[in-house]
């Protein structure tokens, strides 16, 4: 079923599991990553910066997004991640994105709380989840770059949320964009303390970054989605060096399309067998 975030989170608080929310970087990503989620009877959240929506085209993305979820056994949002810009949620959601994120981690809180609430109103009345954050991740994404981030407060969280609700909420706990080398060490003190006060499903940015050992001890403390986003930018390019590299340059591009595709498929149900805390084949 094509639908907002909020059924899947629910279901995943009821059940201690996390979704997996996996950041397409083209098109050709998404029919392996929704594959992957229905092979593993799990349900999926398809993420999209904005410059890569537009790229696509947001209809788009809806169209392949929706006719996968409605003709198949499988359950997807697609959404649209880390938007700074009213008219790029607008647009989403009017071509029928199920799900967007308002980040005004960036601003004064106030002006945070005021946007979000409106963005939430907007959302809400079509029927779209909406995901707002408090506190900085640290790195590089879509060019916009914070050199350190600033952790989440427990406090500010907690006057965020009674202002604001929204349906799922980024925190910082030491996750960087765009980290593929070396894992961070997250600060698990400070998320228990979070998860103590903040009854919303908790979210993870910058989730390539963070060691696979720690992923059972972020659900317990209230992670319900996880992003994955540079792993599959990595793995699909890294093989599309090798494959372009080594067929003729008049070979059918699905010839070197579709291992890149399968690398992406493969990262996708690893994640989500961890997520789910049951095994899942890799493709082959």
């Amino acid at each position: 079923m094509y639908q907002s975030m909020i059924p899947m989170l629910e279901e995943a608080t009821r059940l201690g599991y996390t979704v997996g929310a996996f950041n397409a970087h083209n098109l050709e990503m998404v029919p392996a990553m929704i594959g992957a989620a229905r092979d593993a009877g799990a349900p999926i959240i398809i993420q999209i910066s904005p410059g890569t929506a537009r790229y696509v085209g947001m209809k788009n993305l809806v169209a392949v997004c929706r006719s996968m979820a409605e003709e198949d056994i499988v359950d997807v949002a697609l959404h649209l991640d880390h938007a700074t810009n009213l008219d790029d949620i607008r647009d989403a959601i009017n071509a029928g994105f199920s799900s967007v994120m308002f980040d005004g981690s960036g601003l004064p809180f106030t002006e945070n709380v005021a946007i979000s609430r409106r963005v939430i109103e907007f959302a809400h009345k079509r029927g779209v989840s909406v995901e707002t954050e408090i506190g900085t991740i640290g790195g590089t994404e879509e060019g916009i770059s914070h050199e350190t981030g600033n952790y989440t407060r427990p406090e500010e969280a907690l006057r965020f949320v009674s202002e604001v609700d929204c349906d799922a909420l980024a925190i910082s706990i030491g996750t960087n964009h765009g980290q593929f080398r070396g894992k961070t060490k997250l600060n698990f003190e400070l998320l228990s303390e979070i998860h103590e006060v903040i009854d919303k499903p908790l979210v993870i940015h910058g989730g390539t970054g963070v060691n696979e050992a720690d992923y059972p001890r972020l659900t317990a403390n209230g992670i319900r989605k996880f992003n994955v986003g540079t792993e599959l930018l990595v793995s699909w390019t890294n093989t599309a060096k090798e494959t372009f590299g080594q067929t003729a340059v008049n070979s059918s591009l699905r010839n070197n399309i579709v291992p890149c595709n399968d690398a992406v498929r493969d990262v996708v149900a690893h994640k989500i067998g961890l997520f789910m805390k049951s095994p899942v084949p890799s493709h082959s």
